[in-house]
């Protein structure tokens, strides 16, 4: 399965031709997108307008859905966070060592427009999405 990050579809929503978005719109295959609760939370927050927060939740909540974080994932994304920090890597937001590890342990595939996993993926088995 394709995790899209939440970097990706706040550029998609707001019309951003990226090498990211263009891959979602045009070359990924829709049964084998995901959705998680966390992307799906930090994504539908942004909207200011009604309308353009229920076409967005409506399309994304036609994905294939997983819940992200729990006991397990939580330890071991402490684990990574630490090792990636002994590395003298410092990741900016909590929330991308959580949405690294849901994808290492569930071998998932990411894609993302955020500097934040391009270093995690220099230190630990990340698999991304490089369209």
């Amino acid at each position: 399965m394709l995790l899209i990050d939440s970097s990706v579809w706040i550029d998609f929503f707001n019309g951003k031709p990226t090498t990211q978005t263009l891959y979602l719109r045009d070359d990924a295959e829709r049964d084998q997108i995901l959705l998680g609760d966390l992307i799906l939370c930090e994504v539908l927050q942004g909207f200011k307008n009604e309308k353009d927060h229920k076409a967005a939740r409506e399309l994304l909540l036609s994905f294939a859905y997983q819940n992200m974080v729990g006991q397990q994932i939580a330890l071991q994304s402490v684990d990574y966070f630490r090792y990636l920090r002994q590395q003298g890597v410092t990741v900016r937001k909590t929330i991308d060592v959580l949405i690294a590890t849901f994808c290492i342990v569930n071998e998932h595939e990411l894609l993302h427009a955020d500097r934040d996993f391009d270093m995690i993926e220099k230190y630990l088995p990340l698999k991304v999405k490089h369209p």
